[in-house]
């Protein structure tokens, strides 16, 4: 008898292990979910994901189906996530719209469809029928017409994020019902009207981000209600009014950008309450009077960013003991008389100094801690003396822009950091030959050099292979020589301009291997013999400019070249074929006759 209970016992434990492990295998997706998924599928004409290759057989749970998950227990499709590995690869994509089947998928809690890009068409009505939906991510596509106001149903919603696309109306009052709602993104789409009085019933919002659109209006007060805020990004629209004093209540936010918009007044004195401020742009507004001394005692605040307002001298007297955890600081295009860079500045270890436009005079600053330095904007000032030792010591530095001062200086001197990317020095009393900028010792992270309307002469260096210039702009200096035919070498250029300066000889026709290039200018030279064919093969060219020389012959006779305007090639010895007149003597003469 003891026998026989004891084989009970184990017979009765192993059928309800038995048990556990088959309620634990993913079962087989129901139909109505396979039909929804494959609904979709069949809108979408072009997937260079390949994403959708793998949806086949009758199982979207156990089949392998490329980002489709279920719920063990009910064998219900519970996420849907296609996202591009990257949002930069333009090869991955996917083109068609979004299918209304997606509605059926009643079961879903996360619904990702991202960085698709070409995904069109409208959010569909249908998705109103998500009840047990938590995330909601269709950004990086181009999505169109208004945001559903079904969607205010999704009452469980965490996060909506319907960036980057290309989404008009306004963003609808009813999305206040979102009570759960901590995320919420619209940025970069084309939205107008104002900011809904319904965000203010998002009692549980993080992170609000209705930055890139069309938006209007005041900043809202009840803004400042949102207790939960870490993350308000309202820059690029075109909103008015003051920045709301209310927002000095949210002691949890962290960033905080307003800038291109249309916003006047002051900055508020209540700011300095926002001790867990870690970023703040105000930049491109419309903000006068002074900075207020209480900005100073945010000491978690490593981004100031107060360019292009009106705002007036004197700078707070506290910025030499406060603001501990600072690194960018931005103050340029004011109506600061700074005269020189304060101390502060110059004694702190900053990633990024820009004082663009501050009437800064005298000789460049003496920076203790240059190493420390990213990037660096001195441009439009009154600077005056030598540059050849500045950036010596910043090992650092990736952009300097120092343009548009009175700078004196030998270009072969300036001695230049191995890792700097972008250079802008036009617009000084610059001279000297390029021949050492631009050499084989010349650092492969350099992709922009713009040295324009200064007084450099010699001629342009022949060019070695492996540079990574993207812009070089040599304009309105007094350069002769001829065009090297090893400008071949700079695959990556964009940006091409030696206009303005005393060129001779022909245009080579290795100039028409750099496929990327975007904007030519060879004008106001003395270039001869005829624009090469070759330059056809420039397929990405925008702008071209060869006026002022000594060209003859035909214009390539293809586009972009026979489109550009007559303007583009005037002025020059016999150059004809459209946009000009035809050449004498072709079969296009003829016919005009």
């Amino acid at each position: 008898m003891h026998f026989l209970m004891l084989v009970f016992k184990i017979l009765l434990i192993s059928s309800f292990f038995h048990q556990m492990s088959l309620a634990q295998q993913p079962q087989i997706c129901v139909e109505i979910d396979r039909l929804a998924l494959l609904g979709f599928k069949d809108k979408i004409f072009k997937d260079t994901t390949e994403f959708l290759s793998s949806w086949t057989g009758k199982d979207c749970c156990g089949g392998g189906w490329e980002g489709v998950e279920c719920d063990v227990s009910t064998g219900r499709v519970n996420r849907l996530v296609l996202q591009t590995p990257s949002e930069r690869d333009i090869s991955v994509y996917m083109k068609g719209t979004l299918s209304s089947s997606l509605g059926d998928l009643v079961f879903l809690e996360t619904l990702i469809i991202s960085g698709m890009k070409h995904i069109a068409g409208a959010i569909p009505e249908s998705f109103s029928k998500l009840s047990r939906l938590k995330q909601l991510i269709l950004d990086g596509n181009s999505l169109q017409g208004d945001i559903p106001s079904g969607l205010s149903h999704l009452e469980l919603l965490q996060t909506l994020s319907l960036s980057g696309n290309h989404l008009t109306g306004h963003v609808p009052s009813v999305i206040g019902n979102f009570k759960n709602l901590q995320q919420l993104s619209l940025t970069d789409n084309m939205l107008t009207g104002v900011i809904p009085i319904g965000v203010k019933n998002l009692v549980n919002l993080q992170s609000l981000d209705l930055s890139h659109n069309l938006l209007s209006g005041v900043v809202p007060n009840f803004l400042g209600q949102l207790q939960n805020l870490t993350y308000i990004d309202l820059s690029s629209n075109e909103l008015s009014g003051e920045v709301p004093v209310s927002l000095c209540n949210l002691l949890k936010l962290s960033f905080l950008s307003m800038d291109h918009n249309r916003i006047t007044g002051r900055i508020p004195i209540q700011i300095g309450k926002m001790k867990a401020l870690t970023s703040l742009s105000l930049s491109s507004n419309k903000l006068t009077g002074q900075i207020p001394e209480s900005i100073v005692g945010l000491p978690n605040l490593w981004n100031l960013s107060l360019s292009r307002n009106e705002l007036l001298d004197p700078l707070p007297i506290a910025f030499s003991k406060g603001l501990p955890s600072l690194l960018s600081i931005d103050l340029s295009y004011n109506k600061f008389n700074l005269g020189i860079v304060p101390e502060w500045i110059r004694t702190r270890e900053l990633s990024d100094v820009n004082l663009a436009g501050c009437k800064l005079r005298g000789m460049l600053p003496n920076f203790t801690r240059p190493d420390s330095l990213n990037s660096i904007d001195l441009s439009d000032n009154a600077f005056t003396g030598g540059i050849s030792s500045f950036f010596a010591r910043m090992s650092s530095l990736q952009k300097a822009k120092i343009s548009n001062n009175q700078l004196k200086s030998d270009v072969a001197v300036i001695k230049l950091p191995d890792g700097i990317s972008s250079l802008d020095l036009h617009s000084n009393q610059l001279f000297g030959s390029l021949s050492r900028m631009l050499s084989n010792k010349t650092s492969k992270f350099l992709e922009a050099i713009d040295v324009s309307n200064n007084q450099l002469s010699g001629s342009i260096p022949e060019f070695v292979f492996g540079l990574n210039l993207k812009v070089l702009n040599i304009g309105s200096n007094k350069i002769a020589g001829q065009i090297p035919t090893s400008i071949s070498n700079l695959d990556k250029l964009e940006r091409f301009d030696i206009s303005r300066n005393q060129i001779t000889g022909t245009i080579p026709a290795s100039l028409g291997s750099l496929v990327k290039l975007q904007w030519l200018d060879l004008s106001i030279n003395r270039l001869s013999g005829k624009i090469p064919d070759s330059l056809l093969g420039i397929e990405a060219l925008k702008h071209a400019n060869f006026r002022a020389n000594r060209l003859c012959g035909e214009i390539p006779q293809g586009r972009p070249y026979n489109i550009f305007p007559a303007v583009a090639y005037a002025h020059n010895l016999c150059l004809c074929g459209k946009p000009l007149p035809p050449c004498k003597g072709t079969k296009q003469d003829k016919l005009g006759q």
